[in-house]
């Protein structure tokens, strides 16, 4: 069966389970893989399924948008809440240089339009993504990082982190917080450490290769201001 198909009928079958249910249903199917513990509502609107690789107890709430055309992955218990929007391209600077010649303009693999940005994302095992959280083309996630809610991310996060901020920056260690509750239950330290001390967790399968991400230009420097002109010499006292 081709992705496409493949992405209709995982479309229709969440929306007739929650037609029938009232309610999101575990068991989801990526990769011809059945994955039993993972759960995605049925009004999250899924672009190119077939290029979007899931782990398994994986939860994707309500109204979230993932464009999946460069490669999207999502890593063993990832939480994505609701009104999230992961992309794995962007036009909008292209469509701004090019304007009405946009449409016809000759494309390849090799070269895209001017402006276009393209490239994988990958969200580590055991993160949280928070409300209202873009992530770009190209982002990275390690393992078990936090994201608060309204971020903006690009680019590549280290494992743990807690991001935050518009463009995001890490802001602190998801593993203080992650301390103080275990301190308050002990008997959990065995299933937290099965995954966060894990020298590795099972392999996940890699997402089909993106056509080649471009970088976005830097941001032209801004240039020095006209030192003031200085000021004339006291004249001496009489």
């Amino acid at each position: 069966m081709s992705g496409a198909w493949r992405g209709t009928l995982n479309r229709w079958r969440r929306r007739i389970a929650h037609a029938l249910l009232h309610r999101v249903v575990f068991g989801e199917t990526s990769g011809g893989r059945y994955l039993p513990n993972t759960r995605i509502a049925p009004s999250t609107c899924i672009e190119h399924e077939d290029r979007l690789q899931l782990a398994d107890h994986v939860f994707i709430g309500a109204f979230n948008f993932i464009e999946a055309s460069g490669g999207v992955t999502v890593g063993e218990g990832v939480q994505i809440t609701h009104h999230v929007g992961i992309v794995s391209h962007s036009s909008h600077r292209a469509q701004r240089l090019l304007g009405r010649a946009y449409a016809d303009w000759p494309t390849s693999a090799a070269e895209p339009r001017p402006g276009w940005i393209a490239g994988p994302v990958h969200i580590g095992p055991y993160c949280f993504i928070g409300p209202q959280v873009l992530i770009g083309a190209g982002t990275r996630l390690g393992r078990g990082c936090i994201v608060s809610a309204g971020s903006v991310l690009r680019g590549d996060f280290p494992a743990f982190s807690r991001i935050a901020g518009n463009p995001a920056q890490v802001v602190g260690d998801s593993r203080a917080g992650d301390a103080r509750w275990l301190a308050q239950q002990p008997a959990l330290r065995a299933h937290y450490d099965a995954w966060a001390a894990a020298a590795d967790l099972p392999a996940e399968p890699a997402a089909p290769a993106a056509p080649a991400a471009l970088a976005e230009p830097a941001e032209p420097a801004a240039s020095a201001e006209p030192a003031a002109p200085a000021a004339p010499a006291a004249s001496p006292r009489a």
